[in-house]
């Protein structure tokens, strides 16, 4: 049996001397390398672990902001969380702070939310709320803003319950939707959309007999705009339509808003019948029947001045055929400078005519309405309806039970002009139009301005449930319609519908709405409270 001898070197005291520094060098190094990586690990956790609950955070925030909305669909006017308390809200902030807790889906309290609520006041639908999450066991929070509203029968430039048709010489700003089909002839810059894949169109609103896409133009049109080049992207059909039953009730809602503004009436908002209730009581926001006796050429007008007041007159007579409205008009004087009620709202148990003295500055909504007959009242435009200002700060709502006219006599009689009116109107039942015949002289062809120096501009919101129409074709010689070389024209051809983007978020007081609530608009706060 052989044996293996290992042999082993033996180090020197110079070689032993050079590795051992060299040794504690990489050992030192390795426990350097060794505590940076787990600290980049530990910060990295950490980070991780801030990011985990600052989401978390975000999300509660989110759910609070949606828990809002479901309070505000069950409850429209609580803007204080089911609380009494604070009587007097934040300047900034509003009513709050109101704490949830915020459970999960396993059932486990994992966080708090905490709201602030602000509604926009005026008679808005529109409400601010800002939502604040915080992850138990931390100082992490996320902040949340949302506008919260239902859309209004303002929200558009243009919606009709029927067909529409811009012609060539007009133009439409802001969104414009039909619950039948539109025809575009002129310039739109906004969304154009119908209810309907395809319609056949009426005649009188620009039809041939043939059925076309729910929003289209004629292919003979090149001028101002051209149909076959011009841009379609903002052209949508079939989209929801819009339910103008909502109108009846909103209307009802006016009435007892109405009552409610006077202790003279007050007491006749909360009972059952209401709406069917017809006191003989004027108030600053009610005014009741002329008479019992139903006259289309009878009612009230309003004239709105320009220190948030009003001056009401008894209008006993209409002579549409005359110009301006003080010779059309049989006035009595009733009232100088009524403060407009705070509530924002004028319910009139008649026809109103109405005006601006010159301009007008505040926010209301007038309602006209025979709720308890079955005649239906209309409200009528028989002068200038000037804002003073338009920054969302004014706003002129007219709802009529039947419809919105814009009188014969409204513009002025011949030369230049510039005829405009600011508002949002609406017609439950009827138009909202300039008359095709004299309302005195049925059958005899109204007044028309054909002239590229004789300018309508509206500005503001148009719903109409049947026509809406500044201008009317004539075949031929009618009354005092007046010829443009090619047609007769009754009303003012060159006119411009430009929609109110305010009245979007800040639609006139109880403006009617068209459905439930819903997020209109939400960001992120940096900061909170």
């Amino acid at each position: 049996m052989s044996s293996v001898v290992y042999r082993f070197k033996q180090l020197s005291h110079d070689e032993q001397g050079f590795m051992m520094p060299a040794l504690v060098s990489v050992m030192i190094a390795a426990a350097i390398i060794s505590t940076a990586v787990l600290t980049i690990i530990m910060n990295n956790f950490f980070v991780v672990g801030n990011n985990v609950k600052s989401q978390q955070a975000f999300n509660i925030a989110e759910a609070g902001i949606n828990y809002y909305l479901w309070h505000l669909s069950h409850n429209a006017t609580d803007y204080k969380d089911g609380q009494s308390t604070p009587t007097t809200p934040d300047a900034t902030l509003g009513y709050g702070p109101y704490v949830h807790n915020y459970i999960d889906d396993t059932g486990k309290t994992t966080g708090t939310y905490t709201l602030w609520i602000k509604p926009k006041g005026g008679g808005s639908t529109i409400v601010d709320v800002r939502a604040i999450g915080k992850v138990i066991g931390t100082d992490i929070t996320r902040t949340v803003q949302a506008q919260i509203g239902a859309e209004s029968f303002a929200s558009f430039a243009t919606l009709g319950d029927t067909a529409l048709w811009f012609g060539n010489t007009e133009s439409a700003a802001g969104p414009v939707h039909s619950n039948q089909g539109i025809r575009m002839d002129g310039a739109s810059d906004s969304d154009v959309t119908s209810a309907n894949a395809t319609y056949v169109p009426p005649f009188s609103l620009g039809g041939d007999g043939s059925s076309h896409n729910g929003v289209w133009c004629s292919s003979t049109v090149t001028t101002p705009v051209n149909c076959t080049t011009r841009d379609k992207t903002d052209w949508r059909y079939p989209v929801p339509s819009i339910d103008f039953n909502q109108v009846s009730s909103s209307l009802c809602t006016m009435k007892k808003t109405a009552f409610s503004s006077d202790s003279a009436t007050s007491a006749l908002a909360g009972q059952s019948n209401a709406c069917s209730q017809v006191p003989s009581t004027r108030t600053a926001a009610y005014l009741p029947q002329r008479s019992s006796t139903f006259n289309q050429a009878r009612g009230y007008l309003i004239e709105l001045n320009t220190n948030g007041t009003y001056n009401l007159y008894n209008v006993n007579g209409e002579t549409d055929t005359a110009s301006p409205y003080t010779s059309a008009l049989t006035l009595s004087s009733v009232a100088t400078n009524i403060t407009v009620p705070s509530s924002g709202v004028i319910f009139a148990e008649d026809n109103v005519w109405v005006r601006t003295n010159t301009t007008f500055h505040g926010r209301v909504s007038i309602g006209a309405g025979r709720l308890a007959t079955s005649n239906n009242a209309n409200i009528i435009i028989a002068d200038d309806m000037l804002y003073s200002t338009k920054d969302g700060s004014d706003a002129i709502g007219l709802i009529a039970e039947d419809s919105v006219y814009l009188a014969p006599y409204a513009p002025p009689a011949s030369g230049s002009f510039t005829f405009e009116v600011d508002a949002a109107t609406l017609a439950q039942t009827g138009s909202v139009i300039y008359p095709d015949d004299y309302r005195v002289s049925s059958g005899r062809c109204t007044r028309g301005w054909v002239n590229s120096n004789q300018k309508f501009v509206f500005y503001g919101a148009v719903a109409s449930r049947q026509t809406w129409t500044w201008t009317w074709q004539r075949g031929g010689s009618c009354g005092d319609a007046v010829s443009d070389g090619t047609y007769y024209i009754s009303g003012i051809k060159n006119n411009t519908t430009s929609y109110d983007y305010n009245l979007l978020y800040a639609p006139p007081p109880s403006y009617p709405i068209t459905g439930g609530y819903q997020i209109l608009s939400w960001r992120e706060v940096l900061t909170h409270p």
